[in-house]
């Protein structure tokens, strides 16, 4: 996955924008000082002395479905050479089922709350009048098949912590820093905030994806240990544990599911410490969204997705794409240093322990060499999430940010530092030892595949940074190592539609046997987030194992798709939305001139968004209309994906689709609402019956 460093020949808002933007989708900050932890229970875990459980049940921080979904938040605090208090959130499943999965995003960097409260989690935050931020149940939220375990990981991300460390945000550059300092003659009081963050020490975190690994597994077994009633039985059948990662989590997955089964491996062969007490981790169905998996197979389609991205968009002349493209594979470039960085990790770093300095200058240098296939893309103006946005980018809404720093969510769930979205820490630590480049990646894949685990791949085609022409590289590359029967019945298997309802295509699916990969139409980087249903669907179907194109019941032995060999339908790409300004994601989604005028105290900021007047609120007419009418309470919709619609009596909120048949219509898929649309959505539904925190 190409990232820029330092030593970027590229201009310095360039720079900013991939360190800050590309793999940390949000800026976190602090609000308040450190307060001490309350009403949380602890123990120390069966399974193992060394890691000890503190929870509790968030009384009223996120609405779900049915008031009989069992929720829990708490830390896993893991064995290690410092401090490491990892933060989770479990939201029982909506109907009584044995499948647990774990979501994490990626970054590397970023916490899963993004996952949890835009994506696939059991709610999402919707204004509920000035200054006034609640929670609606979502619902196309994956907890609608499945119990969900959100998980903000490394150390020091979002809620997860070493120790607790007093000290001021700046959110006009996103950098935190201890100790606490006074509020600067150029910052006003809004933009320049003190709080209690982790210790902001790039030492005490993980530095790989093999560190990283080895942590989740303690924090599973802990929180396995304190709740085996979530812990699915290893009696053969389809039920398991599945793996759901996002963007860096292409890297994340196959690690982590590999560190699964050979730690699973040790217990059963007693070489484990714990062997006795220690559980298995029953993977059933590793799933990544959108993820940089391998930049030796996904590098080239940086240059294609710019020139050839079936939405028409021509970004690069053909002259400048085959020199961009030339830069992967010339002497000394990306695809050289690669396996320079890989061929000295095999032989002097082979556990990727990231403490062998040759190893990670290799690394990082081939890290560096990548970052040029972005460059052209970049100078577009155009974001690397969505190819229809223009800068800034402010997609999916960062309501949830603002929301987690309140008092009530923080007491709620009895954190002791405030909630950041995205650790500058982590990033360093992953960038000094060249974790990107590390690998390679494939052969984990291909292994899994070949033990019976489920592989799917869903990827929005209209993400740039880790593009679906990369991921079906991927795909193909993942059946062509496993060899056998999925070499030649996988790319030969055509593209069938993902039927997602009655009248909807959502897109197209390769599959065969235990592989798929997806192409989701009119979807960006964060999938769930533009279109909730199909992203569900398709989620369901691969941790059932069942077809991802009709959702039928089917002998994955044999089970292929039929269709087209190529996924290359054109569709026309959407126009791009006004960005709005939220406070807490001031670096990605404001203006410069924006910045200008709220470093010079105009506006007013509502719920955490910036207007040039209140009466530019989308609430404020809503809000009117409300109290007109004699409305009273407290109303805000909030449909999945950001839709603005509010979950009402009438949907369905259980179940799901198995196709009989495919839609008459074209396929052609709806697209996300215009940032407007979406805000204004969202007051629309204080008129409507909605489920509310």
């Amino acid at each position: 996955m190409p990232i820029l460093s330092s030593s970027s020949s590229l201009a310095p808002f360039l720079i900013s924008l991939v360190v800050a933007v590309l793999f940390a989708p949000r800026r976190g900050l602090a609000q308040f000082a450190s307060h001490h932890a309350a009403n949380l229970t602890t123990i120390v875990s069966p399974v193992d002395p060394g890691i000890t459980i503190t929870y509790k049940v968030p009384e009223g921080a996120c609405n779900t479905v049915f008031d009989t979904q069992q929720q829990y938040t708490g830390w896993v605090s893991v064995p290690g050479e410092f401090p490491t208090n990892i933060f989770f959130w479990f939201v029982a499943a909506r109907s009584p089922t044995s499948t647990l999965t774990l979501w994490l995003n990626g970054g590397p960097g970023s916490s899963s709350m993004f996952g949890f409260f835009s994506e696939t989690g059991p709610c999402e935050v919707v204004e509920r009048g000035a200054d006034r931020l609640g929670t609606a149940a979502r619902q196309w939220g994956w907890d609608r098949a499945s119990n969900m375990l959100f998980v903000d990981q490394p150390n020091q991300v979002g809620f997860s912590y070493d120790v607790p460390t007093n000290g001021s945000i700046d959110l006009v550059t996103g950098q935190a820093g201890t100790p606490p300092e006074a509020l600067p003659s150029n910052r006003t009081p809004a933009t320049f905030l003190n709080g209690t963050f982790a210790s902001l020490n790039a030492n005490n975190t993980a530095n790989t994806t093999n560190i990283a690994a080895v942590a989740i597994w303690h924090m599973l077994q802990g929180f396995l240990g304190a709740f085996p009633q979530y812990n699915p039985p290893d009696n053969g059948s389809s039920l398991g544990v599945n793996l759901f990662a996002e963007s860096y989590g292409g890297k994340y997955g196959p690690v982590f599911a590999e560190t699964w089964e050979e730690q699973n491996t040790k217990r059963q062969n007693g070489s484990l410490a714990n062997s006795s007490t220690a559980l298995d981790i029953h993977l059933v169905a590793l799933g990544i969204v959108n993820g940089c998996v391998d930049d030796m197979v996904q590098g080239p389609y940086y240059t294609a997705m710019a020139v050839n991205n079936s939405y028409g968009l021509q970004l690069l002349s053909p002259v400048r794409a085959s020199l961009a493209n030339a830069t992967f594979y010339q002497p000394g470039g990306c695809q050289d240093l690669i396996t320079e960085c890989r061929s000295k990790a095999a032989s002097l770093d082979p556990e990727n322990d990231g403490d062998v300095g040759s190893v990670n200058t290799a690394c990082m240098s081939a890290t560096n060499a990548c970052n040029q296939l972005l460059e052209p893309y970049l100078e577009s103006g155009r974001s690397v999430y969505d190819l229809a946005h223009q800068l800034p980018e402010s997609f999916p809404p960062s309501f949830y940010v603002e929301y987690l720093n309140t008092r009530a969510v923080q007491d709620a769930i009895s954190s002791v530092v405030n909630y950041t979205d995205a650790s500058a820490q982590v990033y360093s630590a992953f960038l000094t030892t060249g974790d990107f480049e590390r690998g390679p990646m494939i052969p984990k894949l291909a292994s899994l595949l070949k033990s019976g685990v489920r592989i799917g791949l869903i990827y929005g085609d209209r993400d740039y940074i880790c593009n679906w022409l990369g991921g079906e590289a991927v795909s193909l590359s993942i059946a062509s190592t496993v060899g056998g029967v999925y070499s030649t019945n996988f790319p030969s298997s055509g593209y069938a539609p993902i039927i997602v309802n009655d009248s909807y295509i959502g897109g197209v699916v390769r599959q065969y046997g235990n592989l798929s990969f997806s192409r989701v139409y009119q979807a960006g980087h964060f999938v769930p987030a533009y279109q909730p249903e199909t992203a569900f669907q398709v989620f369901a179907r691969i941790i059932m194992g069942t077809s991802v194109s009709t959702g039928e019941i089917v002998s994955l032995t044999t089970y292929n798709t039929t269709g087209p060999l190529n996924a290359t339908s054109s569709l026309s790409l959407p126009g791009s939305p006004t960005a709005t300004c939220y406070l807490r994601n001031l670096e990605s989604s404001c203006p410069t001139d924006t910045v200008q005028s709220i470093l010079q105290d105009k506006g007013v900021i509502i719920n955490g968004v910036w207007y040039a007047a209140s009466s530019d609120w989308p609430g404020h007419t809503a809000t009117s209309a409300s109290s007109a009418s004699g409305t009273s309470g407290g109303g805000g919709g909030g449909g999945s994906g950001g839709s603005g619609v509010a979950v009402s009596a009438t949907q369905t909120l259980t179940g799901l689709f198995t196709a009989t048949a495919t839609p008459s219509q074209n396929g052609a898929p709806s697209t996300a609402l215009p940032k407007a649309e979406l805000l204004a959505g969202l007051f629309l539904g204080l008129s409507l019956l909605a489920i509310l925190l």
